[in-house]
């Protein structure tokens, strides 16, 4: 029996993880659930999963939730309650799920404290990738990929030698403007961002998806993942969102990781990782494929993506600064104060009046980070 934390249990990935554990009950247990403030939601977590702690990190959520609740879970609140479930001594794995930078502190805790990490926050590898892979490297701890994207590449190396990779090809499907020219991406609307046309997620993703800033998250978090230059990967438009990434070898040789767009499936292989569970999700009919196309990203009309590789390759604190400008920019864009090709503009602004701090520790990544997020706070007034 596995026992799990899931930071982030209300959200698009946390729900769909809840499903998996559901599903396998003979097999996982959940100890520890954490939300931000959606306490209906968490309520009723609690009560079908029973967890020894539940966190609620809004003060106001967790008390509207200990007024009504008057079950056996512990209920937490604030970031030392985040923190208590993600070292809780019952743990065994920790799914992490949270949105943006916050996922990073609990991350390490937990590593810090043996706890094996099913990763789905990217953003703790964009900002601190090399603090994060060294500390799990100390502790012996597992890092899991949840991505579809990273899960596929991780499949695809099973078995094979990393020194073996040429090409790392990360599949994207280019979102809802894919094909759009910047005079098109105008007049775009936070309702045309949140239609994306193969995956169900959170505003936040859904937003970063179409301006590709999403990819360049995961081209980061690949290199620090499976330990490659950025100059071997590679991002590939792939609209129908069937191949989930591939992996070209030396001799020419391509792996690929194929299936349905069903986040539960990469969710359940990092949960079950080396083992692989049966489920009833939809599986492939091959002989309805009628196409399966591939193109190269548009970096022209969306040029945050080259934005993230700039980002990476000069490393230091600009993985984290490209991050934290990002956030700010499209959390302001979903409240309708900037328009949607503004938030290029605060990204590449933020990271051009950042100064570089390389080999940062924890310190130098938070202080980047709160730089980043002022410094996108008066840029996004000049625009308003």
């Amino acid at each position: 029996m596995q026992s799990i934390a899931i930071l982030g249990s209300t959200g698009s990935i946390g729900t769909q993880s809840l499903e998996v554990i559901a599903a396998n009950q003979d097999q996982f247990c959940v100890t520890a659930l954490a939300a931000y403030h959606n306490d209906i939601l968490l309520e009723k977590q609690i009560e079908y999963f029973n967890p020894k702690i539940a966190v609620l990190v809004d003060k106001n959520a967790a008390d509207r939730l200990t007024r009504r609740y008057s079950g056996s879970t512990i209920i937490l609140t604030g970031e030392e309650g985040l923190l208590e479930a993600a070292i809780h001594e019952n743990v065994n794995t920790v799914l992490t799920s949270l949105v943006g930078f916050a996922g990073l502190k609990p991350t390490l805790a937990a590593i810090k404290a043996g706890k094996h990490i099913a990763l789905a926050n990217k953003e703790t590898l964009v900002a601190a990738g090399e603090l994060v892979t060294q500390l799990a490297q100390d502790n012996h701890v597992k890092i899991l990929p949840v991505d579809s994207e990273h899960s596929a590449i991780f499949q695809c190396l099973q078995g094979e030698s990393r020194k073996k990779i040429n090409r790392i090809l990360l599949t994207a499907s280019g979102g809802p403007f894919h094909g759009l020219k910047r005079e098109e991406l105008e007049h775009v609307t936070i309702e045309d961002c949140l239609r994306h046309p193969n995956w169900s997620m959170g505003k936040k993703i859904t937003v970063d998806s179409s301006t590709l800033a999403n990819k360049g998250l995961e081209v980061i978090e690949a290199r620090w993942l499976f330990d490659v230059p950025y100059s071997q990967i590679e991002v590939v438009v792939h609209p129908q969102s069937i191949v989930h990434s591939m992996v070209e070898f030396v001799d020419g040789s391509v792996m690929a990781q194929l299936g349905k767009p069903d986040m539960r499936v990469p969710i359940q292989y990092a949960l079950t990782y080396p083992e692989r569970f049966a489920t009833e999700y939809p599986k492939l009919d091959f002989k309805t494929l009628s196409a399966l196309t591939f193109s190269a990203p548009d970096m022209v009309n969306f040029p945050i993506l080259p934005l993230a590789f700039t980002a990476g390759n000069t490393g230091g604190t600009l993985p984290c600064v490209f991050n934290a400008a990002n956030e700010e920019a499209v959390y302001a864009f979903l409240q309708g104060q900037i328009r949607y090709l503004d938030i290029f503009l605060v990204i590449r602004s933020v990271m051009e009046s950042h100064k570089v701090t390389m080999l940062p520790d924890l310190n130098d990544i938070c202080s980047a980070d709160l730089w980043s997020r002022v410094q996108a706070q008066e840029i996004l007034k000049a625009i308003k």
